[in-house]
Parts: structure tokens; C-alpha cells; sequence
């Protein structure tokens, strides 16, 4: 079992950006120094939810200040972005941290960042599937080019190839955010891992995971392959430890309905269309249910049980929910000492 922790850099109310920042910056440091695989970075653009706007970005920094630890987007946004831009720096950041970077990639929402950044709805709504088949030939062939609706270019050298990585992976492992049945199957087809979110629960997550293992043998996989590609699926949830399960509760549903309201409130559409928001305090205790939060005994418990029911080994734990830098730390220093010994 792989236990990883996934960054928000969620900015709680009465903090800065800088802080919320900094505190992204000690998670992943601390996760190296508790043992746990890997830090999985989110990005957002104009909202005080997540003030990381370039998950790619930190990632570069991150992977500059560990050596060991794993560091993956969860998600670069790719409607808003050129998939050439993105390969390259995929591929950078693959060759040069020795092939410790994975690339998450996911839709995103109908924001105003399709406005801000030039992409337009169609982006969102249609042009998923081309960005990311143009990303993924990027990443494994030595020439492209494009014909596409969306893009259209003459074909230009891959530089530099992820291959050039001596002895390592020949590119840097993706996987793709799936909350639909469509995105499911984009994946399945692929041939690429999941990455599910915390809003779903193991009954939900199990159903994707058998969709997604029919598709790709409609694809034409063998069940080997299939196998193997399903091992690399990532569980997202949240985990808050205590030396009790109410007092775990207690501490997130105190911080995070509030930065839950602040930070979804600020979404605007780029159409105008209604958004349906989850009511903060429901939402928090609903993460308390799902996810290892509780006493380490209970949250080795809950991880297990999750794995069992629905296959997924690979888990991104918010460990940040408190909304402060010290609880942080010591919530990442109780997973690897007090949990991860418990899954081994």
C-alpha cells in the first residue's frame, strides 16, 4: 500500500496566500522526512480554495527540496493549458528528478479561467480528448504534430525526450481525475490509471474501478495489462488523527467548513450557469465518514477496508484540514509513524 498526501495550499480564513503556500511547502517536506510515497499537488486559479495556480510549477520546487518522495499534479488543468507546454514540462521535470514525477490531468470546471485564459467553453465542454491524446503523443514520440479542431501545427522535435532518462521509465507517469462515467472510460481506453476523488465513497469508487477495468478490456487489453495499469488507481480522502475519533472529527469540522465557504463561494462560472453548492459543515462530516479520521487504529482500519472493496492501493490523504502549519506537521508525523507500520 502506497500512502501519499495531497496539497491544497487552502488558504482558511484569516490567513494569507503566502502562508497557505508556506504550509504547502512544509507538507511535502515533512511527508518525505514520515516515510510516506508521495505528495500530490492540487491547482486552482483565482480562488482563495487552493492559492497554488501552477501545480507543475511547485512540483518543480518540491522535487528540488526531496530526494525520495514521489511528487505528482492532482490536477494540471488542461483546458486552460497548450498540451505542448505541459509535455515539455513534464518531461523536464521527469528527466531531471531521476523519474520521480507524475503528471495528474483532469478537466476542471466551467470556470472564468477558460475566459481569462483564452480557451473558451469548447475547451471544457468537447476538447478534453484532444488535449490529452496530443499530451500523451508528446510524451512518447520523438516528432509531432497536430491536425486537430483545437490544435494545428507542423510536426517539431520532442526536446527534451522523455526518454533520455537514463535507466528510468521511458516517460513520466500519468493519470487522469475521473468523476464521470465519460472520464472513466477516456481513461480506460487510454490504457491510464484514475485518480477519484474525496467526494466519493468506497461503494462509488468500486464502480469505477470495475467500469474502467471493462473498458480497457473492450479496448483491446489484455488482462495482464489491465492488472498493472489498475494498480496505479489514487484514492483521494482526508486524513485527521487523534488519540480519539471525536476529538479528530472535532478538529476539522471547526476549521474546515470555513474554508470551505470562502473558498467555493469564490468560483464563478464562465457562463453564468447555476452551481449547486454543498452545504460546508454536511460536506466536512461527510469526509469524516468516508476517510481515515479517527485514532491511527481507525484510519489503518478505514485505508484497509477502502483497498479491500475497491482495489485501490494508492492513496493522496488532505492532511491539512486543520488549517494550521503546526497540527499539519504533526498529523503527517502521526500517518507515517502511527499508521503506515499498522498497514505494513
Amino acid at each position: 500500500m502506497r500512502v501519499g498526501t495531497f496539497v491544497l495550499a487552502a488558504q482558511f480564513p484569516g490567513q494569507g496566500q503566502g502562508e497557505a503556500l508556506h504550509r504547502a511547502v512544509r507538507t511535502a517536506e515533512v511527508a518525505e522526512e514520515a516515510g510516506l510515497d508521495a505528495v500530490w499537488l492540487a491547482e486552482h486559479h483565482f480562488v482563495p480554495y487552493g492559492v497554488c495556480p501552477s501545480a507543475v510549477t511547485l512540483a518543480a520546487l518540491l522535487l528540488g527540496r526531496t530526494r525520495r518522495l514521489r511528487v505528482g499534479t492532482a490536477v494540471s488543468v488542461l483546458p486552460t493549458v497548450h498540451p505542448v507546454a505541459l509535455g515539455e514540462q513534464a518531461a523536464l521535470l521527469h528527466v531531471v528528478s531521476g523519474g520521480r514525477f507524475t503528471l495528474g490531468v483532469g478537466r476542471g470546471g466551467p470556470w472564468v479561467d477558460l475566459e481569462v485564459f483564452g480557451a473558451g467553453l469548447e475547451a471544457y465542454e468537447h476538447g478534453f480528448p484532444e488535449a490529452l491524446d496530443l499530451l500523451l503523443r508528446w510524451l512518447t514520440e520523438p516528432r509531432v504534430g497536430a491536425s486537430g479542431e483545437r490544435f494545428s501545427f507542423r510536426e517539431v522535435p520532442v526536446v527534451p525526450r522523455p526518454g533520455e532518462l537514463i535507466g528510468g521509465a521511458a516517460s513520466p507517469e500519468v493519470v487522469v481525475a475521473c468523476t464521470s462515467q465519460k472520464s472513466v472510460r477516456l481513461a480506460a481506453e487510454r490504457g491510464l490509471p484514475m485518480l477519484l476523488g474525496m467526494h466519493c465513497g468506497d461503494e462509488d469508487k468500486a464502480e469505477m474501478v470495475a467500469a474502467w477495468a471493462r473498458w480497457a478490456r473492450e479496448a483491446g487489453r489484455d488482462p495482464d495489462e489491465v492488472a498493472r495499469i489498475g494498480a496505479e488507481h489514487v484514492s483521494a480522502g482526508v486524513v485527521q488523527l487523534a488519540d480519539g475519533p471525536r476529538e479528530a472529527a472535532e478538529t476539522l469540522v471547526k476549521a474546515m467548513p470555513g474554508w470551505l465557504k470562502q473558498g467555493l463561494d469564490a468560483h464563478v462560472t464562465v457562463d453564468g450557469r447555476h452551481r449547486a453548492m454543498r452545504d460546508p459543515v454536511a460536506y466536512t462530516e461527510l469526509l469524516c465518514s468516508l476517510h481515515p479520521v479517527g485514532t491511527p487504529a481507525l484510519a489503518a482500519d478505514r485505508l484497509a477496508a477502502t483497498a479491500e472493496r475497491t482495489g485501490i492501493t494508492r492513496f493522496a490523504l488532505l492532511a491539512e484540514g486543520s488549517g494550521d502549519l503546526a497540527g499539519t506537521e504533526e498529523n503527517l508525523r502521526r500517518l507515517g509513524t502511527e499508521v503506515l507500520p499498522r498497514l505494513a
